[in-house]
């Protein structure tokens, strides 16, 4: 019996199920632990996907969880161990605050349940390790919510910075702060880089390459004086990245009134790559443009392909794409706190 299934007392069988002999599952039974913002981003694309049933949905608020049910389909509940004892469930998508991951993980891969896990995966990255392994044991399908890796543009992107050396690439994201009162709490989000601009650095991973340093600064200054407000409000990291190129991220959470940016620059020989979500531009004027990308699966329709067909190719950031930007992610953090440079997890053990 594995060592998750010691832990939990589970039956050593796999609950999910997933495609065997080319034949696809008609319909992929879906589960929720936490129903809140982005959740219901989620439950409202995969209901336009035919091939999904929601069939069980869990929150600690039991009025938001039933008001999810009754909107989408499946039992409500407040106790996800619970939910996983009692509902066949193939697939969970697990969309809680960051400190609340707890062994929601953990459990689902003892039951061979595939997983979608959102950004950030958590904040501890001994947790984040325990549940790749686990996940790595059991043989599941996994996704992280880095939804910008399946965008027309980042795909365009990807094309056509291939073969192509990049010598430096500059994102910024500032913005103002979210509503939600756990994020603007450093110790439970983890602040603006990890939870949020953590998508900016998924992608300059994504199209240039592992980061193996970081040096990083933070501050609190114009929101220094809110009481509510513990996450520095101006940070700036920067990358070096395993192949050579070099790299930076500004974020900021001061801009409460609106106004803001969001953007990623790649300086290439001769020529500048400038990104955003709705396009890409090269200049100087004259200079080759990148060929445009079709219509491209959204994650959610890439993760229930995946799980349907037991093909794992539609899925462009797994489980342990998303522990490896948590890392640069958190070794940010730690460099912000002593004030030296530290090297990534991974650049030391693998």
């Amino acid at each position: 019996m594995a060592v998750a299934e010691q832990k939990f007392g589970v039956r050593p069988v796999h609950r999910g199920r997933r495609a065997a002999g080319g034949i696809m599952l008609e319909k992929v039974r879906l589960g929720f632990v936490g129903t809140g913002g982005i959740a219901n981003h989620h439950l409202k694309q995969l209901k336009e996907i035919p091939e999904t049933e929601i069939v069980a949905l869990c929150d600690v608020v039991a009025e938001r969880a039933q008001a999810r049910a009754q909107e989408f389909g499946g039992r409500a509940f407040v106790d996800y161990r619970r939910m996983l004892d009692e509902v066949e469930i193939d697939a969970l998508y697990v969309c809680v605050p960051p400190p609340a991951h707890d062994d929601i993980e953990l459990r689902a891969a003892a039951r061979g349940i595939h997983l979608f896990v959102e950004k950030p995966v958590t904040l501890s990255l001994a947790q984040a390790l325990e549940i790749r392994a686990a996940v790595r044991e059991a043989g599941i399908l996994t996704c992280t919510g880095y939804v910008l890796r399946h965008l027309p543009s980042t795909q365009a992107a990807l094309r056509y910075l291939k073969g192509k050396t990049v010598a430096m690439a500059v994102a910024s994201r500032w913005g103002g702060l979210p509503a939600m009162p756990w994020w603007r709490v450093m110790a439970q989000s983890g602040g603006q880089l990890v939870e949020m601009t953590t998508h900016q650095v998924d992608l300059m991973r994504y199209l240039v390459g592992e980061i193996v340093e970081v040096h990083a600064r933070y501050a609190h200054r114009t929101l220094a004086h809110t009481p509510t407000v513990t996450v520095p409000d101006v940070q700036i990291a920067t990358f070096q990245f395993a192949n050579g190129a070099i790299g930076s991220v500004t974020t900021s959470c001061a801009l409460t009134q609106g106004g803001g940016k969001c953007d990623l620059d790649f300086i290439l020989q001769n020529a500048l790559l400038h990104y955003t979500t709705r396009e890409l531009r090269v200049t100087p004027e004259g200079a080759p443009q990148p060929e445009s990308v079709g219509d491209t699966l959204s994650i959610n329709q890439a993760f229930i392909r995946a799980v349907a067909t037991g093909d794992r190719s539609p899925i462009l950031c797994d489980y342990d794409e998303g522990v490896r930007t948590l890392d640069v992610t958190l070794t940010a953090n730690r460099s912000a706190e002593t004030g030296r440079p530290g090297k990534t997890y991974f650049s030391e053990h693998e």
